[in-house]
């Protein structure tokens, strides 16, 4: 299975993790080991007051993410304008010393839906700023094609809205992202609830799944991080194989001849 690649960096794994929500950093640390995700999202505002604002737990995520070559990701979540998410991203690249950056400015509150105008504004003065921006967006055509052309090197819609876990709401509009945008990095960014709904996201032909709360509010986080590795590899590798194309009509699934490989029966007369 290829690697990924994104502006010029290589990444190890299809699988991308959030980092708040979990009920310890030893637990997320240990997640992260048995998932072995490509990037990691952290966040500057939504994080618990007792865990993720502080300075030593970011210390925490920069030495693992350097020793395990983890791109580390900062996000503007939390932000409701352009303005806001500009300022916030500007703050993490000196925190993190990163041109990277998640880019999400809200639009509603209650379905944490982007807010288009203000995404694209943002994303196109952070471009010109030197930036990667990978904005989180809906699975809007015309809203991922207004971002790759302002120089997003890939764009993140969601499957459903943020802490759900209802998977892939609407699998057509997906399905015709992918077939619109075929040289576009998509990434599939929210509400997936379970490894399947990864592995049918990954189907569809997504570069890769980036996710939390399935994950971090799991009973077992550790094991369900593994579980979700797998579904992700398992899912890239049946796109590349090339999935068999659904069938109104039942078809025998043997020759005629009853022969499994298609072959044709003897002839009488070599009998």
């Amino acid at each position: 299975m290829a690697n990924l690649v994104i502006a010029e960096q290589l990444f190890n794994s299809r699988l991308w993790l959030g980092s708040s929500l979990y009920p310890s950093p030893t637990v997320m640390l240990e997640a992260f080991a048995g998932a072995r995700p490509g990037v990691v999202t952290l966040s500057l505002r939504r994080q618990t007051a007792g865990e993720l604002h502080s300075n030593d737990y970011w210390q925490v995520l920069k030495n693992w993410a350097v020793n395990n070559n983890v791109l580390l990701l900062p996000n503007t979540a939390g932000c409701h304008s352009a303005k806001e998410a500009i300022l916030l991203a500007h703050m993490a690249r000196e925190l993190f010393s990163t041109p990277w950056i998640k880019l999400e400015v809200i639009g509603d509150e209650q379905t944490l839906q982007p807010h288009p105008f203000e995404l694209v504004r943002a994303a196109e003065q952070l471009v010109n700023d030197g930036f990667n921006v990978l904005p989180y967006c809906t699975d809007d055509l015309i809203l991922c094609r207004e971002l790759l052309a302002v120089g997003c090197p890939a764009v993140m819609p969601w499957a459903a809205p943020i802490g759900t876990g209802k998977g892939l709401l609407n699998r057509y509009q997906l399905q015709n992202l992918r077939q619109r945008l075929p040289d576009a990095v998509l990434i599939i960014d929210a509400g997936i609830g379970k490894p399947s709904q990864a592995m049918e996201a990954m189907e569809l032909g997504f570069d890769g799944v980036l996710l939390n709360t399935a994950v971090a509010r799991a009973i077992d986080p550790v094991a369900m991080a593994q579980a979700f590795k797998a579904a992700v590899e398992g899912g890239r590798i049946a796109w590349q194989a090339g999935l068999m194309v659904e069938r109104s009509a039942a078809a025998p699934s043997t020759q005629s001849w009853g022969l499994p490989f298609g072959g044709q029966p003897p002839r009488e007369d070599t009998l």
